[in-house]
């Protein structure tokens, strides 16, 4: 249960007005209650947090916290800047991913704490798994539940056939960390991470992979670095330790694909859905695609004046998705 130090803190940061720091030491309780064996409890009062978040208004917090930002110059070339509202509870994911999500998101907002114990939030965030699974959304709810801007590394525009103008154009991007507080989106790291013990590695990419190396280690910043890869395996190790947190990404088993079904299909009638069947015709799918089916099955009842998903409209949307799934996994 709560320490006397985490009940003082929720009703002063009640007292204050400070949802954020409410909802803080909230997570905090169900963390300690769930590692003493209360995970009905931990998930409930989880549940419970989610759900107020979500119907607190968000445009006034964002506004509040950061001026808008607008990349100028050559780092407008190279960076793409969003302002996104998304909440963990838009996510579907598992326990496990749920709780590390959460953690991280705890260690930022509680980071004057940690830094008066000199330690540090966790800040650099490495997502693996296959396409559509959630990586980039889980950067989105990053960025919006922490009200801070998404930046996002164009790296077709960073990696030049001129390494040493890609190093210059990478400093570019971490002098950006430091003078900027945001979340640092670099997508498909695998581009500037390759094993530099591959056999077709060669000494300039090996150059800009030392380069981004040491760009991480010696970045202070107070922003939040995300990487995300569709290839783990392709990744140089010493990445790896170069990230305080990786989270592994997989596709959606049973109960996520009906949890991901339900969230996209609220606003409809579901409840005489036939759901083994429907789940069954999901079975190999991403998040992603899942949620592709759901928005189509429901455009068609929309455009059919239905407000009641069928199963056979719901099944075949996901049964197309299936096959588009197995053509593309032919063509790779």
């Amino acid at each position: 249960m709560a320490t006397n130090d985490q009940l003082k803190a929720l009703v002063k940061s009640h007292g204050d007005g400070d949802d954020p720091q409410f909802y803080a030491v909230a997570i905090q309780v169900a963390a300690k209650a769930a590692r003493s064996g209360q995970s009905k409890f931990a998930q409930e009062l989880r549940d419970l947090v989610d759900d107020l978040r979500k119907r607190q208004p968000v445009p006034s917090r964002v506004a509040s916290v950061v001026p808008v930002t607008q990349p100028r110059g050559e780092l407008g070339s190279l960076l793409t800047v969003t302002y996104p509202d998304a909440r963990v509870a838009d996510l579907t994911l598992s326990a496990e991913l749920h709780e590390r999500l959460e953690h991280i998101l705890l260690e930022q907002r509680q980071r004057d704490t940690l830094a008066r114990h000199g330690l540090h939030p966790a800040r650099r965030v490495l997502l693996t798994g296959p396409p559509g699974t959630g990586k980039t959304s889980t950067a989105r709810v990053i960025a919006g539940e922490l009200g801070l801007p998404l930046f996002a590394i164009r790296l077709d525009s960073v990696i030049t056939k001129y390494m040493g103008e890609t190093a210059a154009k990478l400093r570019l991007i971490f002098d950006a960390l430091t003078e900027s507080r945001g979340v640092y989106l670099f997508d498909e790291v695998d581009a500037l991470a390759g094993d530099r013990a591959a056999p077709n590695d060669v000494g300039e990419i090996r150059r800009v992979l030392n380069s981004f190396l040491q760009f991480l280690e010696e970045d202070t910043s107070q922003s939040v670095v995300v990487a995300a890869t569709n290839h783990p395996q392709l990744l140089d190790n010493a990445l790896f330790r170069r990230f305080d947190t990786v989270m592994d990404f997989t596709l959606p088993d049973d109960v996520s694909i009906r949890a991901v079904l339900e969230n996209r299909l609220a606003s409809f009638r579901t409840g005489s859905l036939g759901w083994k069947r429907v789940v069954a015709a999901g079975e190999g799918l991403s998040h992603a695609e899942v949620a592709t089916a759901a928005e189509n099955a429901a455009k068609r009842t929309v455009l059919a004046g239905r407000t009641r998903i069928l199963t056979d409209d719901l099944a075949a949307a996901l049964s197309e998705r299936s096959r588009t799934h197995g053509r593309r996994g032919q063509i790779a």
